[in-house]
This record gives C-alpha cells, structure tokens and sequence, in this order.
C-alpha cells in the first residue's frame, strides 16, 4: 500500500476495526474510507456495491462481522452464521467485480476443530468439527476463507486472510451477556467493585486455556499482511500470550482493583480447553506482538472508564 491508496476499512466502530484505522492514520496513511451501517449495510449486496463504484478502494480490511461471547454464540447460531455470511459474500464479490487491488479477510481461532492438536498450525482447517458453542461464527468463517482461496484460484484476485487469536482492546462490546471474555470480566468485575458486591460469578471451572492479542498488535499485524503476505493459504496471528481463565480473571481483578471473590459455575461449558494457534508462520515473515496481557488488560479498563462507564 502507498500512503495515498484508497483503503477501506469495514467495520471501522468495531474492536479491529478502529484499530486498524488509528493504526494506519498513526502510519502515515491519508485516505482511509470508513462508513457507519447506517449508511452502508454490508448485509445489503446493492448497498456494498454502491459504495465500492462510487469511492472505488483499492485496498480492504474485511473486519466487519458479528460477534459475541460464548453465551450469545449459543442462543443465536442462525444469526451468527447467516449476517456473517452476508457480510463476507458481499463484501468479497464487490471487490473482485470493482478490482480491489487486495483484501484481506479477517477471522478467527474458532474455525479449528474442537480436537486439534496444539498449538494449532493451519493445517488442521477443516480436519474435523468445530466446538458447538461457536459453530455458526466459525462456519461462516471458514466459507470466507475458502471464497478468498476460490477467487485467487478462479480469477488470481490477490485476496489474503488472517486467523487471529482471541482479540481484546478499546472498543470492544462490555456487555455481561454477549460480549467476548475479557469485556465481559472488565464489566463484571467493575459493577461488583463500584456496588460493593463481595463475590462475581463466571462461567466454566477456569481451567480452560486462551491466548490473547492486544487490539493494535493485531491491527499492526494485519497492516504488515496487506504489504507483505500474498500466499494462498491462511496464516495465523497470535500473542504467545496464553493463560488459564482462572489467572485472567486474577489479571482481570488486578487491572480492576477488585478484591472480592470468584466463584464458578460448572454447570455452564468451558468451550474449547485449549485454544492457541502456531504462528511459526508469521514468526518467519519477522512479525511478534509487542503488548504483555496484564498492560493490555489495564489499558483495555482505562478505555472502559472514560468511554462506557
């Protein structure tokens, strides 16, 4: 990319995505294209391909999707799978019938299987179910890799995807039901500290294992993918920053300066026990995270505090 270059950046509001903004703004670059949904709906095919004739990007970051944690997964797979889909479908069509220079497409851990052997190379990509609670997200996820590999392969379009860790960061959804791990901790953990609530109940037994990237390593990452990786296959981005819930939810509780007691309900499913990706693959192309989990975690709660609360 040249500084100049047309990129668009879907899902600007969300957690990558304005990562991926402010990232690209501190580089040096000056015409990034961003839109609310209430000015173009990527669900919508003719509106995505009104905004790709009219402003013509050269460059996208597909990062706009529907997300959420475990609880919400489960309650709405169809809409998980479906507004995903959508999104994906359109947004990659509009860029190979209007000659997008190059895409990248974001997704996630979640498309491995739930078995895989760990750490999980991107090889393992479709050797076997993914976990249940996230079925419809990781499903959708996989099909928009596999349309990224098949315009390559069909029509040579230069379009890459990324397979992130477990995301967090300024702008993500604090919201106890449907938000991801860490928010959802954050928010719990404050509400307990503020009401002077003893105790805060979690999902799972806290044995479970994760690995987190820090909103703007990820963002930086991506940005490094769009100017140096053009392969066929999908490369995975990670942290080496892995840890049980129950140390995050310690880490939470210190970033938070909660000092009450975490209690955990069995009867609710850990997911995945363990879920961190290889990066060998990034590792050669020179790129590491650069944030350590409990600075993440703090800045993450700074952001909270003078943004939601």
């Amino acid at each position: 990319m040249k500084l100049d270059s047309r990129i668009y950046v879907s899902g600007h509001n969300g957690l990558v995505g304005s990562a991926i903004v402010k990232s690209l703004v501190d580089s040096g670059y000056t015409n990034v294209i961003t839109f609310d949904r209430n000015d173009v709906d990527l669900a919508d095919i003719q509106q995505t391909q009104w905004m790709f004739s009219v402003y013509e990007p050269e460059y996208v970051f597909l990062s706009a999707a529907k997300v959420g944690g475990i609880g919400h997964n489960i309650s709405n797979p169809a809409d998980f799978l479906l507004e995903n889909l959508n999104i994906q479908n359109n947004v990659i069509e509009a860029s190979h019938k209007y000659k997008v220079k190059k895409l990248l497409f974001l997704g996630s851990s979640c498309i491995y299987p739930k078995n895989s052997n760990q750490p999980i190379k991107e090889d393992a990509l479709m050797t076997g179910h993914p976990e249940p609670t996230n079925e419809g997200y990781a499903i959708a996820k996989i099909a928009g890799i596999k349309l990224c590999q098949m315009y390559k392969k069909q029509h040579e379009d230069d379009f890459i995807s990324a397979m992130p860790c477990n995301v967090y960061g300024p702008n993500d959804k604090f919201d106890v039901e449907r938000s991801h791990v860490i928010p959802s901790m954050i928010k719990k953990f404050h509400n307990a500290k503020m009401s002077r609530i003893n105790n805060v109940t979690l999902f799972g037994d806290g044995s479970a294992m994760r690995e987190f990237i820090y909103s703007y390593d990820l963002s930086d990452a991506l940005i490094f993918l769009m100017n140096n990786y053009n392969d066929y296959d999908h490369i995975n981005v990670g942290s080496e920053y892995e840890v049980s819930i129950k140390d995050l939810a310690n880490l939470v509780c210190r970033a938070v300066e909660y000092d009450g007691e975490i209690l955990w309900d069995t009867t609710k499913p850990n997911g995945m026990m363990r879920k961190k990706v290889d990066t060998s693959k990034m590792d050669n192309l020179g790129w590491t995270a650069k944030t350590d989990l409990l600075t993440g975690i703090k800045t993450t709660y700074d952001w909270y505090l003078n943004n939601v609360v």
